[in-house]
């Protein structure tokens, strides 16, 4: 890694360096025209900042949000154990109001790439030069028909996306009797958050090991293995959790029960008190029915130099929403580094100048073991040329030897520092 790369991670970069690190060519000098954000979350906010920011002002950019206000899913399983509250993970978006972005509340409906329209929920059209897109993930229910009623999804919390299901399953964990049972289901990768189910399932039952020590958590994966951070996590569960976290993998959610918070799995149905299902995955909805070429039908297939779509011209894709390179995880931080990436490429095309043929993006993501203790993974996906796509540098980043209380510290500054980047 070269010093100007090692420079911007330690944050000692000014604004031309770190523009110039994500390939933008003259901090965006001559770049002109409107873009338009939809979806003020990891990466959608972070694009606009950067867009507006590197440009020196000469793109207008509007940030299309349907909430009031950002809320992190990473360190919202801190909630659920009592730790944090919804408070101390939510940001508003009035800090983009510097760098002259305009945020609309609002849903968007529709999208016409033909005539570079997007329509609002609320009525009314926008036009843009270009679009960038970072929706998220939709759950993809109809797998799942016990699931399809919205008394069920009341009843039986995903609380993947922060906000107010992440208090509701905080409060089923408090109602729930002492020697009761959580289960939580995880669906095939790839998904939101590789390590986020392990990190939950350490985190209820640190909660429980206070509250109600007779309970047990049992881990119904549907892939063969823990998918992230394995060693740590089992480790973890033998040495704090011993005897109150099941885990068993092949275990893949064919249908729910929610009258009577059963998963029923092919083999085998588990009744628990508190079920927490998360489902199968795939990008937003504005993304998958915008007509943008998808892979498995599920996630969006980009062009790794601009994030721009394949098949449309003009749309750029961010964070979870995309069909992710090899080892490349879902994560906040990816999806922030998509958008420095995306932003970078914008300003070259709006000034007429290539986008950087050498993206480079990196990712940082941090477990909570307890309420201290934390372990991390980290990687760096330098762009190649051969096969047109990032790809993991051996050697680079790795894992946590074991769970301290420093990388807890860490932790909590990532978050804070990533929020402040987006935000402010």
């Amino acid at each position: 890694m070269t010093a100007a790369r090692r420079g911007f991670i330690k944050g000692t970069l000014g604004l031309s360096a770190m523009a110039a690190l994500y390939g933008c060519a003259g901090a965006g000098k001559g770049a002109k025209g409107h873009v338009v954000v939809v979806g003020g979350g990891y990466g959608g906010a972070t694009a606009a900042k950067y867009i507006s920011m590197w440009s020196e002002g000469g793109i207008r950019v509007t940030l299309v949000e349907r909430n009031a206000a950002f809320v992190s899913c990473p360190i919202s399983n801190l909630v659920l154990a009592g730790e944090k509250q919804l408070s101390d993970i939510t940001v508003g978006y009035e800090g983009l109001a510097k760098y002259g972005i305009t945020v609309v509340q609002d849903e968007v409906t529709a999208v016409d790439a033909e005539k570079r329209m997007i329509r609002l929920a609320r009525g009314g059209d926008l036009a843009y030069d270009r679009l960038v897109l970072s929706p998220g993930v939709e759950f993809m229910y109809e797998s799942l028909p016990g699931m399809a009623s919205a008394a069920a999804k009341e009843n039986i919390l995903h609380a993947w996306k922060a906000g107010p299901q992440t208090v509701a399953l905080r409060k089923q964990l408090e109602a729930m009797p002492d020697g009761g049972v959580f289960a939580m289901t995880i669906p095939k990768a790839p998904y939101r958050c590789p390590p986020g189910p392990y990190e939950r399932a350490c985190m209820v039952a640190h909660y429980l090991k206070q509250a109600k020590p007779k309970s047990k958590v049992l881990v119904l994966d549907a892939n063969e293995e823990i998918v992230s951070k394995k060693g740590l996590f089992t480790k973890a569960w033998a040495d704090s959790y011993k005897g109150m976290i099941e885990y068993r993998p092949q275990s893949e959610l064919r249908d729910v029960d929610a009258g009577n918070r059963t998963a029923i799995l092919e083999f085998d149905q588990v009744k628990a008190n508190v079920l927490n299902v998360v489902p199968p995955q795939r990008a937003g909805d504005i993304a998958a029915n915008s007509g943008l070429k998808l892979i498995n039908n599920r996630w969006v297939d980009i062009n790794w130099l601009t994030m721009e779509s394949t098949s449309t011209p003009n749309i750029h894709v961010l964070g979870d929403a995309i069909f992710p390179a090899p080892t490349m995880p879902k994560s906040g931080h990816m999806a922030n580094q998509h958008a420095k990436v995306a932003a970078a490429a914008i300003i070259n095309l709006m000034s007429g100048q290539p986008p950087s043929d050498a993206p480079l993006v990196m990712n940082t993501c941090y477990s909570f073991v307890d309420a201290t203790n934390v372990v991390h993974v980290a990687s760096v996906h330098p762009y190649d040329a051969a096969t047109r796509q990032p790809q993991p540098v051996k050697g680079a980043g790795g894992l946590s030897a074991a769970p301290t209380e420093m990388e807890g510290k860490y932790a909590l500054a990532w978050a804070r520092n990533i929020w402040a980047d987006m935000l402010t």
